[in-house]
């Protein structure tokens, strides 16, 4: 039997890894939706396009899946190995992991929806950044650039608490303070 103070922990633990999931969802999808936004922008340079090359809504869609990606590496405390390093070599390390993590990912889910579809494995592999091993490279390096400053973020508010990270955003720096 499920006593009450287990049934507590564990909505506080659903309760945390919800909001969580939300703020990475969240961050990724501003990230995905600026790259749509570059896309559109490049597209309509080069011949007058529409608004209908732009996918927001996927956009929104892939953060989601993403962000639940990233919940489950960090449940199996990937990219943890430097944790106990220096802050920036934690966050480098923790952006390289997780990206190759995403690229992966992406790779993984593109077969399966190609296979469900008829495609042969080998067709369904994507044609991420343009096709080629140089593409996927440079989706990686993308992915890894857009997760630092997220990383960044989570290693100060392991390192220095959540409560003094959100004084130090939030403080008023005027120099009449420091006086």
């Amino acid at each position: 039997m499920i006593s009450n103070e287990q049934k507590r922990k564990a909505k506080e633990k659903v309760k945390t890894e919800l909001k969580k999931f939300i703020a990475i969802a969240f961050y990724l999808w501003v990230f995905l939706s600026l790259f749509e936004i570059h896309r559109f922008v490049i597209l309509r340079e080069a011949n007058a396009a529409s608004l209908s090359g732009y996918r927001l809504g996927f956009a929104a869609i892939n953060a989601l899946v993403l962000g639940k990606v990233i919940l489950i590496g960090e449940a199996l405390h990937a990219g943890e190995r430097l944790r106990e390093k220096r802050v920036i070599h934690s966050v480098l390390y923790r952006s390289a992991v997780f990206a190759l993590l995403v690229v992966c990912f992406e790779i993984v889910e593109e077969v399966i929806v190609g296979v469900i579809h008829g495609k042969s494995v080998v067709a369904s592999i994507p044609q991420l950044g343009g096709g080629g091993l140089e593409g996927k490279i440079l989706v990686a390096i993308m992915a890894f650039v857009v997760l630092i400053p997220f990383f960044l973020f989570s290693e100060l508010e392991r390192v220095l608490g959540k409560d003094s990270l959100y004084s130090l955003i939030v403080q008023n720096t005027s120099k009449s303070k420091a006086a």
